[in-house]
């Protein structure tokens, strides 16, 4: 509305549940996600990709000549560092990311009674009526509504 441009957002793993500033780092939360299996394979998979993604979130400047293919006239005084946002993003044991929502429920006289909701793939996606609607059905099937 007032006439900025932004570009990206771009998509990098953080170091931190709830990292929203460059350098916010939790040890236990790293651990966390280096030791499940999956990360582990999408990290192999995609070193050489996801290095130079992380490389230029940190150094703008290197972000910003990748830009200039697409708008040649850019330069690093253009661009200022937008705000971080984090998404949480399922990600199965071979390390391939879950594109769609995942339901499951408990077991017990309780947990049989509920339904779980999992990974929303867009931010976007919550307020949707159509998603809305996907849910209301697999709640109608799963509970014989």
């Amino acid at each position: 509305m007032d006439g900025s441009v932004w570009l990206g957002p771009n998509a990098v793993l953080a170091f931190k549940r709830e990292g929203y500033k460059i350098y916010d780092f939790n040890v236990r939360d790293f651990a966390d996600a280096l030791s499940f299996r999956g990360l582990q394979r999408l990290v192999m998979k995609n070193m050489v990709y996801g290095m130079g993604e992380m490389y230029r979130g940190i150094f703008i400047g290197a972000q910003v000549k990748i830009l200039q293919k697409y708008i040649p006239e850019l330069s690093r005084s253009d661009v200022l560092r937008g705000p971080a946002g984090v998404r949480a993003q399922a990600l199965d044991r071979d390390g391939n990311l879950v594109d769609d929502f995942v339901f499951d429920g408990g077991v017990g006289e309780v947990g049989s009674r509920v339904l779980h909701v999992r990974n929303a793939p867009s931010p976007a996606a919550t307020s949707s009526l159509a998603i809305a609607e996907m849910v209301a059905d697999e709640v109608e099937k799963r509970f014989d509504l």
